[in-house]
C-alpha cells in the first residue's frame, strides 16, 4: 500500500478526466467557428514529392487480410479478428508538412452494411471543420465511380449517395483525397486537434464513418463540454510521412519505418479500434517498460522525464487492476503522450493524452495519478465497450470515474478509496447535490452540471448499485458486462439487464432514482 495525498478533496471542483476544463480557466467559446468559405470539395494543395522509399506500402494489403493486426492484439483478444469481419477497414495516407499544422491525405474505406435494411447513402464526419481548423475533400469516388456529396452541420457532415442501395452484407469501397489545416490554438474542444507548444495533436483528422443504429445515421454538432465522436469498431492501416527529426506517435502498432530525403515514413496497423490518433513533436523522448504482455510507452520532453516514468508506472498498475477486475487489456501496447490540451486527459484507443503541466509534479500531484488512471480506464469503457458519448456520456465517463475509485482502493487501500470518494461527493456538492439524472445527453447539462453530475453523481450511482447488488454479484456483473459487450456498443438498458441478471433482483427503482429522466 502506497502513501496517499490527502488533498484529493480539492479535485471535487476540477476535472480528473477527459474533456473538461478546470473551472478557473477561461471558458471555451460557446459557438463553433464558421465553416471554411471555400467549398469542401475544393482540391487539397499539392503534396510535395519525396524520394522513393524501400518501405513496403502497407496500403497495398488486401482488404480481407486482417492477419496484419494479430501481433498488436493480446492472445486473448485475437479471436475478434474473425468476429469483426464486417467492420470498416480504413486505408489512410497522412502527409504532415514541415510546419506540422498542414496535413494532406488519401482515404479508402471498405464499408460493409451490417444493418438489416438497405442503405442508400453513407455518412462521414469531417470534424476539423468544427474544431477550429478546416478539412477539404476532393476526388470522391464510390467503387471508382465519381460522386457528388451533400454537406450539413457546418460542413462537418458529408453524405455520400450510392448509385444503388447497399443491401445487408454488401460492401463498397469509397475513395477520397483530403487536406486538413490544424488550428494553432487549444481553445476549441480542449485542443484535441491543435498545433501548440511544438506539439501536433491530430485527433479525428480524417473523414470518419458515422454510426448507423436504430436512430439512423448518428450526427450532430457536439457540445464543447463533452467528447465529439461516437464510433463503431474499425481497422486502420496508415502510412504516415512527416519531417525528419520529429517523433511521431500513433495509436496502434508501428510495423515498419524508413527515411527518404528529408522525410520519415511509418507504417501503422491499428485495430480493432474506434478511432485513429496521432501526436508528434521534435521534443518527445520515450520512456518505456514491458509489464507482462503489455509494453507501456510514454512520450514527453526531456525535462518531464521523471513525470513520464511516473506515468508508465501508474498506467501499469491501472492496466493490471482493470485487467484482473473486468477483462484483459486487449492490445500489446499502451502509449501516453504529453500534449498542451486544456483537459487534464483525453482517451484514444490504445493511447492517452495527458496535459503537460501536471507532469512536473508526477506522482506527487493527485491530478496526475487520478488523470492517468482514469484515462487508462477508458480503454475498457469507451473503447472496448463502446457507447454513444454524446447521448449517454455516463456509460463511459461515470463508469470510468467509478473504476478509478476502484483503482484507488486497489492501490491505496481504504484510505485512498475514502478520499477519492470524498472528491466525487465534493464535485456533486458543488451544485448543492441536485438530483439531476445522470443519463442525460451532454447537450442537456451546463458545463458545471456536466462535471458535477457525470463525474460526481454518476460514479456514486455505481457505488449505490454495488451496495444494492452485493459485492460478489456486482463484481460478476462488471466482468460479464465488459466481456459480453466487448467490441460492441452498450446502452443503459443493456447495463441494467445484465445487472439484474447477476443479482436476480429488480433495479427499476434504483435506475429511476439515479439514471433516467
Amino acid at each position: 500500500m502506497k502513501p496517499f495525498i490527502a488533498s484529493l478533496l480539492t479535485l471535487s471542483l476540477l476535472a480528473l478526466s477527459c474533456n473538461f476544463l478546470v473551472p478557473t480557466a477561461p471558458p471555451p467559446p460557446t459557438t463553433s467557428p464558421a465553416p471554411p468559405t471555400s467549398s469542401p470539395l475544393s482540391p487539397p494543395p499539392p503534396t510535395a514529392t519525396h524520394p522513393p522509399s524501400n518501405l513496403p506500402n502497407i496500403l497495398d494489403t488486401p482488404w480481407d487480410d486482417l492477419s496484419i493486426f494479430k501481433d498488436g492484439l493480446a492472445p486473448s483478444a485475437q479471436p475478434v479478428l474473425e468476429e469483426l469481419r464486417g467492420a470498416s477497414v480504413y486505408h489512410l495516407q497522412l502527409n504532415i508538412a514541415d510546419d506540422l499544422f498542414n496535413v494532406t491525405g488519401m482515404e479508402e474505406v471498405k464499408y460493409t452494411n451490417n444493418e438489416d435494411v438497405p442503405l442508400t447513402e453513407i455518412h462521414f464526419r469531417l470534424f476539423p471543420n468544427i474544431l477550429g481548423g478546416g478539412m477539404k475533400v476532393s476526388n470522391l469516388r464510390v467503387d471508382d465511380a465519381p460522386v457528388k456529396p451533400r454537406y450539413g452541420l457546418r460542413n462537418s457532415l458529408m453524405i455520400v449517395p450510392l448509385a444503388e442501395a447497399l443491401s445487408p452484407g454488401e460492401s463498397v469501397i469509397i475513395h477520397m483525397d483530403f487536406s486538413v489545416v490544424v488550428p494553432q490554438s487549444v481553445d476549441l474542444n480542449y485542443g484535441v486537434l491543435a498545433y501548440a507548444d511544438d506539439v501536433l495533436a491530430l485527433a479525428h483528422a480524417y473523414p470518419m464513418v458515422a454510426v448507423y443504429n436504430d436512430e439512423g445515421w448518428n450526427a450532430e454538432i457536439p457540445p464543447q463540454s463533452g467528447d465529439v465522436a461516437f464510433a463503431d469498431m474499425s481497422f486502420y492501416l496508415v502510412r504516415v510521412t512527416a519531417p525528419k527529426g520529429v517523433t511521431v506517435i500513433t495509436s496502434g502498432r508501428a510495423i515498419g519505418a524508413d527515411e527518404a530525403g528529408q522525410v520519415q515514413i511509418q507504417n501503422v496497423a491499428s485495430g480493432p479500434a474506434r478511432d485513429f490518433y496521432l501526436a508528434a513533436s521534435p521534443a518527445y523522448e520515450e520512456t518505456s517498460q514491458t509489464f507482462g504482455e503489455v509494453t507501456i510507452r510514454s512520450y514527453a520532453p526531456q525535462y518531464l522525464s521523471e513525470g513520464s516514468q511516473a506515468a508508465v508506472e501508474i498506467a501499469s498498475q491501472a492496466v493490471e487492476d482493470f485487467s484482473a477486475r473486468y477483462a484483459p487489456y486487449p492490445y500489446t501496447e499502451l502509449k501516453i503522450v504529453a500534449t498542451p490540451t486544456l483537459a487534464l486527459g483525453i482517451e484514444y484507443p490504445g493511447m492517452i493524452a495527458i496535459t503537460s503541466w501536471v507532469y512536473e509534479a508526477g506522482k506527487n500531484d493527485p491530478y496526475f495519478e487520478g488523470t492517468v488512471a482514469h484515462e487508462v480506464g477508458h480503454q475498457w469503457f469507451y473503447n472496448l465497450v463502446g457507447d454513444d458519448q454524446l447521448d449517454d456520456p455516463w456509460l463511459d465517463e461515470s463508469l470510468t470515474q467509478f473504476i478509478t475509485l476502484q483503482y484507488y482502493s486497489d492501490e491505496h487501500g481504504a484510505t485512498g478509496e475514502e478520499e477519492f470518494r470524498s472528491s466525487l461527493e465534493g464535485r456533486w456538492a458543488y451544485i448543492d447535490n441536485e438530483t439531476i439524472p445522470i443519463g442525460l445527453p451532454v447537450a442537456e447539462y451546463t458545463d458545471f452540471e456536466y462535471s458535477a453530475i457525470v463525474y460526481g453523481r454518476g460514479p456514486l450511482f455505481f457505488v449505490a448499485l454495488k451496495e444494492k447488488m452485493g459485492d460478489a454479484a456486482f463484481d460478476a456483473f462488471m466482468r460479464e458486462y465488459t466481456q459480453s459487450l466487448a467490441w460492441k456498443i452498450s446502452t443503459a438498458e443493456s447495463l441494467q439487464a445484465l445487472a439484474e441478471k447477476n443479482c436476480a433482483c429488480e433495479l427499476d427503482a434504483l435506475f429511476d432514482e439515479w439514471v433516467y429522466p
